[in-house]
């Protein structure tokens, strides 16, 4: 593996924890009085936007920009889409609300980097 790679693969660790964590506080929090697939969307939704900005400047050292930003948000569309799908899963083999979501990360992170990756290098700007 390249060093340049591996640094990315660090770099994509630490957000994504970082972006993982925020989703599973908010989730956490709000799964105790709403709906718990209402809870979890909400917590994606407000990790995405801090996931995407440090995706981009921490891990791939790129500017945000429209066309990252798309891409970027369609992978995501996909990732989210995985995410519910996993949790309601994993619900429903009788996980617990609290361990779901950390279920659905142990699949859905490694998925979203090859996704997420491929957007930030085949969509720079010229």
């Amino acid at each position: 593996m390249q060093k340049k790679t591996f640094g990315e693969i660090l770099r994509f660790g630490i957000v994504g924890c970082t972006a993982a964590a925020i989703h599973y506080v908010i989730y956490w929090i709000l799964q105790h009085w709403i709906n718990v697939n209402v809870a979890y969307t909400t917590g994606y939704v407000l990790s995405f936007f801090v996931n995407y900005w440090l995706t981009a400047h921490f891990t791939f050292h790129e500017k945000t920009s429209a066309k990252n930003g798309i891409g970027f948000g369609g992978a995501h569309l996909v990732n989210y889409l995985l995410h519910i799908v996993l949790f309601n899963f994993f619900l429903w083999l009788g996980l617990s609300r609290e361990l779901a979501p950390l279920a659905v990360l142990a699949i859905a992170v490694p998925t979203n980097f090859v996704m997420v990756r491929f957007v930030f290098k085949h969509f720079k700007r010229p």
